[in-house]
């Protein structure tokens, strides 16, 4: 028996360090998409004049790069559960390096805002399926962690983009902020293809074919919305309205697409499942309030408190620096407690945050209320990550971690422009930029408010679902 017990020892030493290495790559895959939506946002003037072309047109880069992220991450989350989820991970991860290329060899401004879609086609696969992975190689017991590194992994994409685009633009050029993924990705590229487990090959009688109807109506309907949500500048014109319009006659469409298909895009009957339905909803909700921060803060900083753009800069960064500290621990947390509860501790801290944010006065206060609001973000993330993803089925996983990621930018796009316009609304300006101070203050004030009520619906929500899911397990 000795020889049996030392290889089940191998093996368990062996599983020890492809984890950490299985994480590491997927920590890497987490990373780059949300580095390549922030570097390109500090690199914007710089373009603009690079290719002498208007603010509005440069946007674009930010937009294409958005938008492919928002109408296909649910696709191929379903692509990946089909053809084979490490198989398309690579896919995603080699797109994404090679449009990094393309953008920063880029000679005009149309092929790099066409290189940014196809980079975010990349960024889309390798959202979607990192989620998805951490159940073929965490233990269950180690999720949660696993989600909050992942969240650690996303927030440092987010904050270290500004600065490191700002050094590279200013020592390299700014072909320079787009060629930094290209060793970046070859490095993840290698890790995932050494250290993920490979996919299980599926004979021909147990594919599922790929619902191509279904695709194509998810991801007109979800450009029609993001583009009613994002052009007009806050302003919601005609064409918004049928952009929206359009959205709404799309998502019932895609319903009655979906319900009439033999293997359905996303299987109707998932939503339901009252808790997952209750986390999408909670999902969108805490995704508009976190947009709100990075929306009218800057506005109230600079305007209302009187700080130089240097200082605007730095305490902008502290949110993201508190995600980055607080992720993991967060993630621990939920390991050790039930999921539903550190879900409704968070979003208790975010609508403390919120409330905090709209009454503390000054610098002191504003920063007082993010050291609040943060942590609740990285409590509530890795807790509702951690139970859509906990009983999916293995052949679900990519297109349920594809739909979560889709409920977080619906709450991104959708916070940037209802809540860019409550601000703009209730501070009574056409033009913040000449609003008076008192003005730019009582338009945050009302802001807060607003994303606080937000916060206690999804709390609402929260406990409305967890005394359901006590009722039913004590019947």
């Amino acid at each position: 028996m000795k020889p049996v017990i030392a290889e089940r020892g191998e093996a368990v030493a062996e599983r020890i360090p492809s984890v950490r290495w299985a994480l590491a790559s997927l920590s890497l895959s987490m990373l780059l998409p949300s580095l390549g939506t922030s570097i390109a946002n500090v690199g914007l003037p710089t373009l603009a004049q690079a290719f002498d072309a208007t603010f509005q047109d440069v946007q674009w880069i930010v937009l294409a790069y958005l938008l492919a992220i928002t109408t296909l991450i649910v696709s191929v989350g379903r692509l990946g559960d089909i053809t084979g989820r490490r198989r398309l991970l690579l896919i995603g991860i080699l797109l994404f390096t090679l449009a990094s290329i393309l953008c920063g060899l880029a000679p005009t401004l149309w092929l790099m805002i066409a290189a940014r879609a196809v980079q975010g086609l990349g960024a889309a696969i390798m959202m979607a399926l990192t989620i998805a992975f951490v159940s073929e190689t965490v233990p269950k017991a180690k999720t949660g962690s696993a989600m909050g590194l992942l969240g650690t992994m996303s927030a440092i994409g987010t904050a270290l983009g500004p600065s490191l685009g700002g050094f590279l633009i200013a020592g390299l050029g700014w072909p320079a902020i787009f060629l930094v993924n290209v060793p970046l990705g070859v490095l993840s590229f290698v890790l995932v293809h050494r250290y993920l487990p490979a996919d299980l090959s599926k004979g021909k009688a147990n594919r599922t074919s790929f619902d191509t109807m279904g695709t194509l109506v998810l991801a007109l309907t979800l450009s029609a919305y993001a583009l009613a949500m994002t052009i007009g500048r806050g302003s919601f014109g005609p064409l918004n309205i049928a952009l929206l319009l359009t959205a709404v006659f799309g998502a019932g469409l895609f319903v009655f697409t979906e319900a009439r298909t033999a293997s359905p895009l996303v299987r109707l009957a998932v939503f339901r499942n009252p808790v997952f339905s209750a986390s999408l909803a909670m999902n969108l909700l805490v995704a508009t309030v976190m947009m709100a921060t990075l929306v009218v803060a800057p506005f109230y900083l600079s305007h209302a408190l009187g700080l130089d753009q240097t200082l605007v800069g730095l305490v902008m960064s502290i949110g993201p620096v508190i995600s980055i500290l607080s992720g993991i621990p967060a993630g621990r947390l939920v390991d050790r407690l039930d999921a539903s509860f550190v879900v409704i501790a968070g979003l208790v801290a975010m609508a403390a945050g919120s409330v905090a944010v709209a009454v503390l006065p000054g610098i002191t206060g504003y920063i007082a209320a993010i050291a609040m609001l943060t942590p609740g973000y990285q409590l509530f993330q890795a807790a509702n990550n951690t139970t859509v993803m906990a009983d999916i089925s293995p052949d679900q996983r990519g297109v349920i971690s594809g739909v979560l990621n889709l409920s977080r930018n619906l709450g991104l796009i959708t916070g940037a422009s209802v809540m860019g316009a409550v601000f703009t609304f209730s501070s009574g300006a056409h033009d913040i930029a000449a609003a008076h101070p008192d003005a730019v203050h009582s338009g945050m004030r009302i802001t807060f408010a607003v994303a606080a009520a937000l916060i206690v619906v999804a709390l609402a929500i929260a406990t409305g679902t967890c005394r359901s899911r006590r009722a039913l397990g004590e019947s």
